[in-house]
């Protein structure tokens, strides 16, 4: 399994037929391992005006993600508390960076930014991931 002294967290998966126990890959240890796969990976790094806060690694391909927060506040992190978030948790969270669905004025904001539709990923590729609310922003790398 990989188990030693300073790997020794676990992950339990289910697949709606069995029960797989596994050790907890870190960040650049699960881009590997989706990249050996021909996965699209994605890094993006949340940050509080200079502050790392969180770093994504998220598997496009397979829809799974792997996150490293730093110590800051939990509010600060991309997804406070939640240790392992899911595929849903992410879309919600990049959704959250970007104008609301049902703001006045959307298509007028999409045809500025040079966007025909409203998809979350590449609004954050144009705008960092800036809201007026906070001094939070993203960084965006596809991996090869």
């Amino acid at each position: 399994m990989g188990l030693d002294e300073n790997h020794r967290e676990l992950e339990l998966a289910f697949d709606g037929t069995s029960i797989t126990l596994s050790r907890r890959l870190d960040g650049s240890e699960f881009a590997a391992q989706q990249l050996a796969k021909c996965h699209e990976v994605r890094v993006l790094r949340l940050y509080d005006g200079d502050t790392l806060c969180s770093t994504i690694y998220a598997d496009f391909t397979g829809q799974t993600l792997a996150v490293e927060n730093q110590a800051v506040p939990l509010v600060k992190t991309a997804f406070g508390n939640n240790p392992l978030p899911a595929w849903e948790d992410f879309q919600r969270f990049l959704e959250e960076r970007c104008i609301p669905r049902q703001r006045a004025g959307l298509r007028e904001y999409l045809e500025a930014l040079g966007l025909e539709e409203y998809d979350p990923l590449a609004i954050i590729e144009k705008t960092s991931g800036r809201m007026a609310e906070d001094q939070q922003w993203l960084t965006m790398e596809v991996l090869k």
